[in-house]
């Protein structure tokens, strides 16, 4: 099973230095090969969270005595993502020198104000990414322990019942030995009277 993880390790590790390859192309291309890249690179994102998900549903199938240590890994691997996304995020919104020349003109100095807006702006978009970031990630730490609450709450149902059968069993066992203590207490009695 552990093969699986590392199997998964592998490709995680691939795919993320593909992504920090193209994140850091991002901001310096313009127009349709812009977009391209953009779209690449957000599939490649969702195959890592696709993995991801793999790497935690292997992690839950092995023992509990070894989980800890594929666990810290995989938390590792996570945190990784998010940084990556996060440049991403970064990225797509990053002007090249270019771009940046034709939104202010030339004269830099002049629309000094302009860049510390766009700078302002561009700030005030990513705490309201990361903010929503972290929303969808406290939702799904709650979904998360909702389903697990509901396959504890199945098993200990499913172990009551058991325990209810047991019970009925036993009950039933106790009336029967105590109807043949009955029947063996009046032919012994009845044994006495000869």
């Amino acid at each position: 099973m552990s093969s699986d993880f590392e199997t998964y390790e592998q490709d995680f590790g691939t795919l993320t230095a593909e992504i920090t390859n193209k994140v850091g192309r991002i901001p310096k291309l313009a127009g349709e090969e812009k977009t391209q890249l953009v779209l690449n690179v957000d599939k490649q994102l969702e195959e890592v969270r696709e993995l991801l998900e793999q790497m935690d549903l292997e992690v839950r199938e092995i023992p509990i005595q070894s989980r800890g240590m594929y666990n810290s890994r995989l938390k590792s691997y996570k945190q990784e993502m998010e940084k990556l996304e996060k440049d991403f995020k970064r990225s797509r919104i990053a002007y090249s020198d270019e771009v940046r020349n034709e939104l202010l003109g030339e004269d830099g100095g002049s629309s000094e104000t302009q860049l510390i807006k766009l700078r302002e702006e561009r700030a005030h978009l990513l705490d309201n990414t990361e903010r929503l970031e972290r929303s969808s990630r406290r939702l799904d730490a709650g979904y998360q322990i909702a389903v697990e609450t509901e396959q504890v709450g199945a098993e200990i149902l499913a172990n009551l019942h058991t325990d209810r059968e047991k019970i009925q069993r036993s009950r039933d066992r106790l009336r029967e030995t105590d109807t043949n203590l009955g029947k063996s207490s009046r032919i012994l009695t009845g044994m006495l009277r000869r």
